[in-house]
């Protein structure tokens, strides 16, 4: 597919077909939708295939955000179009626990093969990550008998009513309370923010020593029944946890009994260059989500776990109508296998190293905004700050890059706390031209805007 280009005129830059068609969407969308439904980017769809969108004027744009996170894949992989298709003139829903079906084992063997959770490995179907995360800490208080639960500054683990209570960011929660009993929140050991001239290393130990000050001062680790994590933070700003403060949780949560949670909505299916970003760190979870990718963009989720973890749960306190839906599992089926047959995890490594280099060289092209390049894989990103200071986040200059590489024919969105990281999570099969164009794109935006 060949990608737009684009004019200048006096009145700034257009692309060469005007977006009516998207205002008209945009006016409608008002009228209909509530406005605190958040609209990321003003672009529009059509049509998409691999990593191009078409919008409703016919615009052809390079998407660096895969649905967020949801387009490992591409856009409509024709294997997981003809699975959708076929088992939807099959049967399109039963309800597992009503008429059971084989679509949910398939899926359930397949997650199970890529991530043992031990010697024995249950699996759970959701509809969504957030549900993932709800059922989550469910089956962990059941299966330990305690009620509290530990998270982390900069998480984002959904919208209901536990996920949201777990999630940080504070504009996501106002006017939501009173929220979930019972939950406590750590700081993220944030090396980029943080460190203070530390190695990775000594501040990793810093970090596990204020947990274990944190049991003594806040919540005692015997009434702990699970604490999650994200190894590298989506939402929070693509934060990569040291290697050596995940395994030092994992032995505080060996040695308490306290069940760790692994989210890995946006991180899973070769977005790192692994099947799971705790592969990495040479860990297993005891309970672990997923959703987003696993599925092409059809609501699935996982919670994936140690067998005698979830069997120690009570009947009936687990489950709902839709999950495991089979047209979802069909869907899950194709992409999984499609994934395998192209390497996804090689895609991940190789689109991660273009993205990687090229961010570090406009680092040094533009010291003035941006202040830091981190990531993992082919999660990867950038923060804007004022004069380059990452203790001075650059909200509004992030905003001004995402619409002018909007103008210039590239989706992208930001991430962080203070909206100031431009991040990537683009299709990792994305042609390699167009994910060079995306990056001249970031690039000229930035020149433009730094004029």
């Amino acid at each position: 597919m060949a990608i737009i280009t684009t004019k200048k005129e006096e009145s700034g830059y257009e692309l060469f077909k005007q977006r009516s068609k998207s205002k008209e969407l945009f006016e409608r969308r008002k009228r209909l939708v509530p406005n605190a439904l958040t609209i990321f980017t003003p672009s529009t769809i059509s049509g998409a295939s691999g990593a191009i969108v078409t919008d409703v004027d016919g615009n052809q744009l390079i998407d660096f955000t895969g649905g967020i996170g949801v387009l490992n894949a591409g856009h409509c992989p024709p294997t997981v179009v003809k699975a959708i298709q076929e088992q939807a003139a099959k049967f399109i829903h039963t309800c597992f626990g009503v008429a059971a079906y084989d679509l949910y084992l398939d899926v359930a063997e397949q997650l199970i093969r890529l991530f043992p959770h031990g010697e024995a490995t249950k699996v759970m179907l959701t509809n969504s990550g957030a549900e993932s995360v709800e059922n989550a800490i469910k089956i962990a208080r059941q299966a330990t008998g305690r009620p509290a639960v530990i998270c982390f500054t900069g998480a984002f683990h959904g919208r209901t009513l536990m996920a949201t209570t777990l999630t940080s960011k504070v504009s996501y929660k106002m006017g939501c309370g009173p929220f979930a009993p019972e939950v406590y929140r750590l700081e993220f050991p944030d090396v980029a923010h943080d460190a203070d001239g530390r190695s990775e290393d000594e501040f990793a130990d810093f970090h596990l020593k204020k947990l274990d000050e944190f049991f003594h001062y806040y919540v005692s680790e015997k009434n702990v029944a699970a604490i999650i994590i994200e190894c590298v933070q989506g939402e929070g700003g693509f934060n990569v946890a040291p290697k050596k403060y995940i395994q030092g949780l994992r032995k505080v949560c060996d040695d308490y009994g306290i069940m760790m949670v692994v989210d890995e909505v946006q991180t899973g299916f070769g977005r790192t260059g692994k099947w799971a970003s705790y592969q990495h760190f040479d860990i297993t979870p005891d309970l672990s989500t997923w959703a987003k990718s696993m599925a092409s963009g059809m609501p699935l989720g996982a919670v994936i776990g140690k067998a005698s973890v979830i069997d120690s749960i009570n009947p009936g306190t687990i489950g709902g109508t839709y999950l495991g839906n089979p047209v979802c599992c069909a869907a899950a089926i194709a992409t999984l296998n499609y994934m395998q047959e192209i390497d996804i995890n090689e895609k991940g490594n190789a689109v991660g190293e273009i993205i990687r280099n090229r961010f570090l060289e406009l680092k040094k092209k533009f010291p003035q905004h941006i202040s830091d390049v981190r990531g993992l894989g082919a999660m990867m990103a950038f923060e804007v700050s004022h004069d380059g200071a990452i203790q001075k986040p650059n909200g509004e200059l992030t905003k001004q890059l995402t619409q002018r590489c909007y103008e210039k024919g590239l989706i992208i969105i930001s991430a962080g706390v203070n909206g100031n990281v431009v991040r990537v999570l683009s299709p990792l099969v994305i042609e390699e031209k167009d994910l060079k164009r995306g990056l001249d794109i970031i690039e000229e935006a930035l020149i433009e805007l730094s004029r």
